[in-house]
């Protein structure tokens, strides 16, 4: 995830620099993103857990959840972000996220929000969780149409609103296509309107349902332009003291282009704001991020359910996750990645980490290739004459680097 607030307000003022993440496991856990049921009341375009309005057979029971919980903890995991399918279609889903707090846990949930009506809003608000994110696809038409579900939109929102009217922080959620990337602004606009806290912008992975609609991924120009959007937008929000948390996800190639961007807008920041990237570190998949799916399966992190690195019904979390035997696992963890293609080649690898592993594989079969999602041209990213890797300098000027080595 890449926190755009964060870095703009460091930049903007003195701040900590983020501490840099860990390459392997020592003692802090990854964050857990847990699909909890499969079952969603909507059959979204870009699911990547393909969820049907069906039960789904040989999902953990409560007391296998608690007891996973428990392994959790005691690993230092600090964040669960209890997901779907539609999470509120649990009918433990109160028990289970009231446990969650009670141990400490920063707990957040990921739903819809066309189930969040006031008693179900009431009863989350009781629960005070620290984090309730709602996905909209585009005003009215646009996400009505993603969704598969007229009134979705007014459902969501309605959702949204009510939870924030009890106090709870709440963001939107948007995974960013082809077909929806024109209602950007007017979504941007409604965070500011409906006094949202936090606007996460996804790009379009290729897993489940969105691999079946790879072709309907942004354009690189459309992605570009998204970004810039955003960051302008967070640059003069944070001017005006206006404090809001925007963050994107799903392509690390967006610390780089941050870099780039900060170059035109704050060139006498670049130093600083390249080495809190490098201390970023990007892509945290394997390492920092983790996902534990309806069936109790662990994965890398939640698009990368056609690998599975254990189950916690057969072993404890903990231990799959530190298990490095696998071939994915160990690539993942080390530092730099063994990357090829122009991921290899490129001069700001200790920044994106080699970005989305799982998009180069399944286009390629190769998950050490190049991330076809990089949006970035080969100048932007120090590849020319030959593939000679070059460097930005906070003095702007075009220096060699040494080569990474897979």
């Amino acid at each position: 995830m890449f926190r755009i607030s964060r870095y703009v307000r460091m930049l903007l003022g003195p701040a900590p620099a983020p501490e840099r993440r860990p390459a392997a496991p020592s003692g802090r856990g990854p964050v857990v993103i847990w699909n909890l049921i499969r079952r969603c009341n909507l059959t979204c375009r870009h699911c990547y857990s393909i969820s049907a309005d069906k039960d789904f057979a040989g999902e953990l029971d409560t007391a296998e959840v608690a007891q996973v919980m428990d392994d959790l903890a005691a690993f230092g995991v600090p964040v669960l972000i209890l997901s779907g399918g539609e999470p509120l279609l649990r009918p433990d889903i109160f028990e289970i996220a009231g446990r969650a707090k009670r141990m400490g846990f920063y707990v957040g949930l990921s739903s819809n929000g066309t189930l969040i009506d006031a008693p179900m809003a009431e009863r989350i608000g009781k629960l005070d969780l620290d984090y309730v994110g709602i996905s909209l696809d585009g005003l009215r038409a646009t996400h009505d149409r993603f969704r598969r579900m007229d009134g979705a939109f007014d459902k969501s929102l309605a959702g949204l609103r009510l939870a924030r009217e009890l106090g709870l922080k709440v963001g939107l959620r948007f995974t960013l296509t082809r077909d929806n990337a024109t209602d950007l602004p007017a979504l941007l606009q409604l965070v500011e309107d409906e006094q949202v806290d936090r606007f996460y912008l996804s790009h379009l992975n290729y897993a489940g349902r969105g691999n079946k609609n790879r072709a309907e991924d942004a354009h690189h120009r459309m992605t570009r332009e998204a970004m810039t959007l955003l960051f302008d937008r967070v640059l003069a929000m944070e001017s005006q003291g206006v404090r809001k948390d925007f963050t994107t996800g799903n392509n690390d190639a967006d610390g780089v282009f941050f870099l780039h961007w900060v170059a035109r807008r704050m060139p006498d920041r670049l130093g600083q704001a390249r080495r809190m990237l490098e201390r970023w570190g990007g892509n945290a998949s394997g390492v920092g991020v983790a996902n534990i799916d309806n069936l109790g399966n662990v994965h890398p992190d939640t698009m990368w359910w056609h690998h599975t690195l254990g189950n916690v019904r057969e072993r404890p979390f903990s231990a799959i996750w530190q298990d490095r035997s696998q071939g994915l696992m160990a690539g993942l963890a080390q530092r730099p990645r063994p990357v090829t293609g122009r991921c290899g080649d490129c001069a700001y690898l200790a920044i994106c980490n080699g970005s989305s592993r799982v998009r180069a594989e399944q286009v390629t079969g190769d998950p050490w290739q190049e991330d076809p999602g990089c949006y970035l041209d080969d100048a932007e990213i120090g590849i020319a004459d030959g593939r000679a890797r070059v460097a930005v300098t906070p003095w702007r000027r075009v220096v060699p680097v040494r080569a990474v080595q897979p």
